[in-house]
């Protein structure tokens, strides 16, 4: 058997525990998850501006946390456009079109102000 016991004024630590309990700390995923959408539209390279257009997320509340998928939807004839951008392609007549890494160097500041975010919630309350 265990047995605790406590002294003094838990106010503070109920709180914190109250908030974790309701997810206080993953209130920062939709925020942060609509600003991935404006990062990946503002960095997509556009020519008609149909791809930097068609990005959107989606939210999956689990029981272990949180899932943000962003996709493009984009799609000509089968071909996901915002992926052959980012990965290069072939072309039509047997070429090929360099990729361009956009999507890494727009997502790493959205990831790291998602994950500030929500440490701040945990460390403070």
């Amino acid at each position: 058997m265990i047995e605790i016991t406590v002294r003094g004024d838990t106010g503070k630590t109920e709180k914190w525990l109250k908030a974790m309990s309701n997810g206080d700390q993953y209130r920062a995923i939709d925020s942060g998850a609509q600003a991935g959408v404006s990062a990946l539209a503002a960095a997509t390279p556009a020519r008609t501006g149909v791809t930097s257009a068609s990005w959107n997320c989606t939210i999956v509340h689990r029981a272990d946390g949180p899932k943000i998928t962003w996709n493009n939807t984009h799609v000509n004839r089968g071909f996901n456009v915002a992926a052959g951008i980012q990965y290069g392609h072939g072309t039509g007549t047997g070429g090929y079109v360099q990729g361009e890494d956009y999507i890494n160097p727009a997502m790493a500041p959205i990831f790291k102000a998602i994950a500030d975010a929500v440490w701040g919630v945990v460390t403070r309350g």
